[in-house]
């Protein structure tokens, strides 16, 4: 159980007010009871969504790894990036409530356009400048590729070199094709290319109002000085993972069973309940989350329809990037920059004049304090994008290894699909949730409890540390170059724990430092920050990517080696960064003048 009183803190007075009803909810304020279960089924849309995204894409649009984790990456990036804009809007104009309601409506819509894919792309290769039509073989239990050349289907084999063999229906080579010659692709829909690029566009332009916005509720619950604030977002937070537990079982199931559309439509139907529990909340939250006092004129019909011309704009981002150039092999980290999409460029710039601009505002406005516990924050949120870099390969490149590298089969009872392991992370931080809370409090009490500075520490190594077991298990594959499941199970427990020591942390920790007339636009800068890990994540999960045709990768265990790479690299970077930040948290606590 969570501690039910306020206890003394030496954290510093706040002009910024906050309040409880005095009824409470597990020993915290009742509200947060309403506010837990809203961002539970807004969870449940979103993650439901995001466990099938990767595999749509490459399974129905037959998209090829680097489009697919180039889209993804843009399309999460984009998702944490709008929220800078939509906590700006809900500090100055629309409030915390209403920015949550019309946000849960526009996603519900996103996802469910999601529901109209259309048919199935059509595969097909050109070998040697010639166009063969792609069939695939589902007997057995993997799937596999042929093309139908002399009146033979030829097996397609991509060999360790890069060539591709095909294979005679004896196993002989018919052909080698060198690896310039072989290039796949696919016929696919434009209609319904654009259909699921506005989906996601207003997937990404709801999410900027409501994500920043039930954080900031959360966060006036509490008055500052009290204590019980970390563990009460750590209850919000086993809140957002109760809602992801469910649907990353239940929509990749329908869409198995049933239908694409059918888990994109659950997906829906969990956000519109999302919706109705602050539309239909009554009294229960009078006086949270309200406009700002003073306005002389509800500007709400106004930003609602900037909020749909923006949509158009989103969709243009996801075109150019989908369209954009690799830069010239040898050009340097200047040429990289430069040939960076539209968005890359909107990204990084804005994270560029946040982090400076933020600090040198709370200079000139703030006391000497004040700056310090800005600057103590802006430096936790430039780590935070490493953190959120690696841990969402969850989405991209984790998800691909468990379809491709991963037997799915638990206990031989049944098989998962690959989209159902993103349970994993979610079941662990429903389960690991409470106890975490109560430790922190519990060392709290005793004085033990490590700063946050440490705490970012400890869950940059975490990241680190997962990635490299996931590896040490690659070592124990089978000789179909798959590993058990358990072994990705492991890496999602290690997640977690690392999760667990960030995410909820940081929420509050920006709730706590911020000064208090810029606590939204600050939220917005958090959610920036893994804005820019969730593009630079698409970079990486492009590291990792490998040769498909027709949504099959065409060799195993080249599959298994890149991945094993990939995963070795960036789990000792994620160590050596970890340590970084434990060296210098000793200063920052400084900064932060006793805030826990």
């Amino acid at each position: 159980m969570v501690q039910s009183s306020a206890d003394a803190t030496t954290e510093p007075p706040s002009s910024h007010l906050s309040r409880s009803d005095g009824d409470t909810w597990f020993g915290h304020p009742r509200q947060l009871a309403r506010l837990f279960t809203t961002e539970a089924m807004e969870r449940f849309g979103y993650y439901g969504m995001r466990a099938l995204l990767t595999l749509y894409l490459t399974k129905h649009f037959l998209f090829n790894d680097q489009t697919t984790n180039g889209l993804y990456g843009g399309f999460t990036a984009l998702v944490y990036l709008t929220p800078l804009v939509g906590g700006m809007i809900a500090d100055r104009y629309l409030g915390s409530k209403k920015s949550v309601k019309f946000g849960a409506i526009v996603m519900a819509f996103g996802y469910f356009v999601l529901c109209f894919g259309g048919p199935t792309a059509k595969p097909y290769a050109m070998i040697d400048g010639t166009r063969y039509e792609v069939g695939i073989d589902r007997a057995g239990s993997s799937d596999t590729q042929y093309v139908v050349a002399g009146g033979q289907h030829l097996t397609i084999k991509g060999q360790d070199d890069g060539t591709v063999s095909l294979l005679a229906p004896d196993g002989t080579v018919a052909r080698t094709v060198a690896k310039s010659g072989f290039e796949p692709g696919a016929d696919r829909s434009t209609f319904h290319t654009m259909l699921m690029l506005i989906a996601l566009s207003m997937i990404t332009v709801g999410n900027g109002f409501f994500k920043p916005n039930i954080s900031t509720i959360v966060g006036s619950l509490y008055a500052m000085g009290d204590r019980r604030r970390d563990a009460g977002f750590t209850i919000f937070y086993m809140g957002i993972n109760l809602g992801s537990l469910f649907s990353q079982i239940l929509c990749p199931f329908l869409a198995v069973a049933v239908g694409w559309w059918a888990g994109f439509g659950l997906a829906a139907i969990g956000m519109l309940l999302s919706w109705a529990l602050i539309q239909f909340s009554g009294s229960k939250l009078h006086g949270y989350g309200d406009p700002p006092p003073g306005q002389t004129s509800d500007r709400s019909l106004l930003i609602y329809l900037g909020a749909v011309v923006a949509v158009p704009v989103m969709w243009f981002l996801f075109v150019n990037l989908m369209n954009t150039p690799k830069a010239a092999p040898g050009s340097g980290i200047l040429g990289y920059l430069l040939g960076l999409s539209i968005m890359g460029k909107v990204l990084f710039t804005t994270f560029l004049i946040s982090v400076i601009g933020i600090p040198l505002w709370s200079w000139r406005v703030g006391n000497k304090v004040e700056f310090q516990m800005m600057m103590a924050a802006i430096v936790l949120i430039v780590f935070n994008v490493t953190f959120w870099t690696l841990f969402e390969q969850a989405g991209s490149s984790l998800t691909l290894f468990a379809d491709r590298n991963t037997d799915l089969s638990v206990f031989g009872l049944f098989t998962m699909s690959a989209g159902q392991t993103q349970f994993f992370n979610a079941f662990f931080i429903v389960a690991l949730a409470p106890f975490f809370s109560v430790m922190w409090n519990a060392l709290g009490r005793r004085g033990w409890e490590p700063g946050i500075p440490i705490k970012f520490a400890i869950g940059l190594a975490g990241v680190g540390l997962g990635f490299l077991a996931l590896v040490w298990g690659t070592h124990y594959a089978g000789p179909d170059f798959k590993v058990s499941v358990w072994w990705l199970a492991l890496l999602y427990l290690i997640h977690s724990m690392a999760e667990l020591c960030i995410s909820p942390v940081g929420l509050s920790m920006i709730t706590k430092l911020s000064i208090a007339r810029v606590v939204g636009l600050m939220m917005g800068v958090w959610f920036l920050s893994i804005s820019c890990a969730q593009y630079v994540a698409g970079v990486v999960a492009q590291v990792a990517s490998v040769e498909t045709v027709g949504g099959q990768v065409t060799n195993l265990k080249v599959s298994l080696d890149t991945y094993a790479g990939v995963f070795q690299t960036i789990g000792l970077i994620a160590i050596s960064i970890g340590a970084l930040l434990f060296v210098i948290s000793f200063a920052l606590k400084k900064w932060m003048h006793g805030v826990q």
